[in-house]
């Protein structure tokens, strides 16, 4: 090819083809047929293609190949990478940019007609293939197509078998014999119908005039009217038949009433019109229910509207009104004021006294004092009724206070004799007058000495009463001071437990009736109250620390709990959550009562007695969290070595490791139990599980006698069977228990109560332990999978020819290699030509930006120079005014 630019190569190569320049027409002119003219028109076509082959080079990449083989034809040698690309072009704009443009559209006319998008089939083309389209579609289910084998039937019947002359009544055979004579011969009705004269009805051809000729036809106007004639004659008869029917109800019910009476009348034998002596309707019968329904749903109470639930503020609120207002009554009544004249608070007239009569015979005078305290109890009943059913309605603000505190009392009912209970418990009438001279109403108090002012005079039976009725006027929603008032008042209570506790005669039934009223106010006001309690246990941990420090085996220095401290710690469990692993009350109470049983010394019986004590709060701390305590069990061992008679010689011979450091004490040698002071009577009694602590704290000295040293020995053997019990599903259970199991067997007991409980806990003791150690399973490595030990051999391959590994003598794997390769290719493809479709669509996209863009600028530039010629306008303007202004004053 000529060098040059491309325009110049074209040229020469158009002129050495022939196309360009002067054409050579000289020498026989022979005239052309159709065919070589295409021939030459294809040769043009395949000559033109080469020369822009050769014009542009790069459209067309070769791969070089390493080897080539004569005669060898290969797939991809050669390829013409911008024509591929123009036709994916044009293929994406066809469907995808369809698509894209078509998107979120909703209708839309899809045209289906054959050969409207095909551009190589011409017109007529289009017109004769949908022709033939359309033919063969309407011969598909052509009925009538004798050229198929079918067979045609009429009624069910091949028409090819089917006689026409068949039960016609015509008669054409001359053997069948006619039943009425006429062999071979048409009868004349069919010939009248059928033949020529037919096609009308058999009606008309029936009808004759006069002189025996077809009647004629009859007009529209008399067909009508003989329509209407019939529709006429129709409704007569259907009037005369309603009538009928009329006629005969009204005979019906004329005569009902003689029915009745009939149905009704007795039976004619008897002769009587009553009924029979001895006659009983038989019962369950329909009747009976019937009856039975009808009485109850005439005595059935109707259904009431009810008030709609009131509001916590709205409770709270007429819970105060009544206490005032009964309070204002109480006042009235105690100052002797005369209330007969005027009204209520209620708004209702009062009944004025009956003025005494001539006739009264004075017994209304007798009993002046009684008769007013009664007439003004009856007066004030509903109000006071009221009042202590608002309590009690406020009383059950907690849902599991009221069980608390029967928990309570049932655990701390040892603390306290049952004689007092009997004691307070009065008459009705006494009851009365003491609950009416109970205020009403009571200042909310701000510290213990004015709570201890409001409870001056007021019987302890009563104190709850009044901790409600305080709740109850100072509620939160009635006052913006009220929650404050109420979080001292908590505090206050608290205090109140523990003067309980520390008093001469502590009244521990009074603390646990105060349980329900300190778990509300602590609910409400968890952190105030979290934080005087944490304030009262730093006190005794103070408490603590100097009794230790003065001596743990001193007997004037106080280090193991007292009343107060033990109520309070018991209390503590019953008003806050023990289940918590870190709780900002019980977790200080859990370390203080550790502290107490770890490091305190025993000296007396009163000391086995806090003890043990502790060890019963420890064990109901526990009961939902199940931890470990192993200062209770190792308390429980010194109890028992303390109490119980032994063989021990020294603390070495003592089996397991709990920690005695008082084995053989002389203060601890006046603790063993000697079964000479016990009597014969005592030593068969059975012991009680609860003991009475208040007693055993309470005295003075250390006088404790030999039946206070079995009940405590009984508390310890039943505290070891329950923490057994309690701990059974712990991985150290037999090295804890077993020991304890060995001590118990070793004791030496000759009281029959106490041998018996001593068997009972040993039998269980061991019973656990064996259950324990069949339960244990040595340790064991983890099961898994086995690892496989890895392989450092390289593989190596049996030929390093692509074509040879391919080669598989195994004809199914191989199939499964060709299949996973051509897998691995059409997914490459897929990929492949999904990007393309997406940088086709992003390039769209861009494209469409990039013209909303510019046709913004160019709509933005119109309207800026629009406004600046506006602008320039008005400047133009001023410019002009200002020129005229100046001139006008030079004149």
């Amino acid at each position: 090819m000529a060098k040059g630019s491309q325009l110049s190569q074209l040229k020469s190569s158009l002129s050495k083809a022939g196309f360009t320049g002067q054409q050579n027409n000289s020498g026989n002119k022979r005239k052309r047929t159709a065919v070589s003219t295409e021939k030459d028109k294809d040769r043009k076509a395949a000559r033109l293609e080469e020369i822009n082959r050769k014009l542009n080079p790069f459209d067309v990449k070769v791969t070089n190949l390493k080897h080539e083989t004569g005669g060898r034809k290969l797939k991809g040698v050669s390829g013409k990478p911008s024509i591929s690309k123009q036709e994916g072009l044009d293929s994406r704009k066809q469907a995808l940019l369809k698509d894209r443009e078509s998107k979120n559209r909703a209708g839309g006319i899809v045209d289906r007609r054959f050969g409207e998008n095909d551009a190589n089939m011409t017109v007529e083309e289009r017109m004769l293939e949908r022709f033939t389209r359309e033919k063969q579609r309407s011969s598909k289910n052509f009925a009538y197509n004798l050229e198929d084998e079918e067979e045609l039937t009429h009624y069910g019947q091949s028409l090819s078998r089917l006689d026409d002359f068949d039960g016609a009544e015509l008669g054409l055979s001359e053997d069948d014999e006619d039943p009425e004579g006429r062999s071979g011969q048409l009868d004349r009705s069919v010939v009248r119908n059928t033949h020529f004269s037919g096609f009308d009805d058999e009606d008309e051809g029936d009808e004759e005039d006069e002189d025996g000729e077809p009647a004629r036809k009859k007009s529209k106007a008399e067909v009508m009217a003989e329509v209407i004639a019939k529709s006429k004659g129709h409704k007569m008869l259907r009037q005369m038949e309603r009538d009928k029917e009329d006629n005969l109800r009204h005979e019906l019910d004329n005569d009902f009433d003689a029915i009745k009476a009939l149905l009704h009348a007795p039976d004619p034998a008897s002769g009587t019109n009553t009924v029979r002596l001895g006659y009983e309707r038989p019962r369950g019968t329909a009747e009976d229910q019937y009856d039975a329904n009808v009485r109850e749903l005439a005595f059935e109470k109707r259904a009431q509207p009810k008030d709609r639930t009131k509001t916590e503020e709205e409770v709270a609120l007429e819970e105060k009104e009544a206490l005032e207002t009964a309070e204002r009554r109480r006042m009235r009544r105690m100052h002797g004021d005369d209330e007969e004249s005027g009204d209520d608070d209620s708004g209702k007239p009062r009944k004025r006294k009956r003025e005494r009569g001539a006739d009264d015979l004075d017994d209304d005078w007798d009993d002046l004092g009684a008769g007013l305290g009664a007439e003004t109890m009856e007066e004030d009943g509903e109000e006071l009724s009221m009042g202590e059913e608002s309590e009690a309605e406020a009383s059950d603000d907690s849902g599991s206070d009221s069980e608390e505190a029967g928990d309570a009392r049932s655990d701390i009912e040892e603390d306290e004799p049952r004689s007092t209970k009997s004691a307070a418990s009065t008459n009705g009438r006494s009851g009365k007058r003491k609950q009416d001279s109970l205020p009403f109403t009571f200042q909310c108090p701000e510290t213990h000495d004015d709570f201890l002012e409001i409870l001056e005079g007021v019987d302890s039976s009563d104190v709850p009463t009044v901790i409600q009725r305080i709740r109850t006027l100072y509620h939160p929603s009635l006052g913006l001071d009220n929650k404050t008032k109420l979080q001292r008042f908590c505090n206050v209570l608290i205090d109140h437990t523990l003067h309980l506790g520390s008093s001469s005669e502590p009244s521990l039934d009074l603390v646990s009736s105060m349980v329900p009223h300190l778990s509300s106010l602590v609910r409400a006001f968890p952190a105030a109250s979290a934080q005087h309690c944490m304030q009262k246990m730093n006190i005794f941990y103070k408490n603590l620390k100097r009794g230790l420090s003065g001596g743990g085996l001193d007997l004037e220095s106080r280090t193991f709990p007292g009343i107060a401290e033990l109520s309070f710690l018991r209390l503590m469990g019953f008003i806050w959550s023990t289940s918590d692993m870190n709780h900002a009350v019980i977790s200080p109470a859990r370390v203080l009562m550790g502290s107490y049983l770890g490091l305190c010394r025993v000296r007396s019986v009163k000391d086995l007695a806090s003890g043990l004590f502790l060890c019963t709060v420890l064990l109901q701390y526990e009961s939902v969290s199940k931890r470990f305590v192993p200062e209770a069990i190792n308390f429980l061992v010194n109890a028992v070595v303390h109490l119980a008679p032994h063989s021990y010689a020294s603390i070495a011979s003592v089996p397991g490791s709990a920690a005695i450091p008082d084995f053989d004490s002389d203060l601890c040698q006046s603790l063993k139990i000697n079964p000479a002071r016990i009597s014969k009577k005592e030593q068969k009694t059975e012991r009680p599980r609860q003991i009475n602590i208040t007693s055993i704290l309470s005295r003075a000295g250390d006088d404790a006698d030999e039946a206070d040293k079995l009940d405590l020995l009984t508390v310890a053997f039943s505290l070891l069977g329950r923490y057994a019990d309690f701990y059974k599903g712990l991985d150290g259970f037999i090295e804890i228990f077993e020991p304890i199991s060995q001590i118990i067997t070793s004791f030496e007991v000759d009281i029959v109560s106490l041998r018996t409980q001593q068997t009972a806990l040993q039998s269980a003791l061991q019973r656990l332990v064996q259950f324990a150690r069949q339960s244990r399973q040595p340790l064991l490595l983890q099961a898994h999978k086995p690892i496989a030990i890895p392989s450092y051999i390289p593989k190596f391959e049996s030929s390093s020819s692509s074509y040879l590994r391919r080669q598989d003598p195994d004809h199914e794997r191989n199939e499964a290699s060709k299949l996973r390769h051509q897998y691995k290719q059409e997914k490459k493809g897929a990929i492949r030509e999904l990007r393309k479709d997406a940088r086709f669509l992003a390039g769209v996209q861009q494209q469409e930006i990039r013209e909303k863009d510019q046709a913004y600028n160019k709509r933005m530039k119109r309207v800026h120079g629009e406004l600046e010629s506006d602008r320039a306008d008005e400047k133009r303007d001023e410019r002009e005014k200002s020129r005229d202004k100046r001139r006008a004053g030079r004149k």
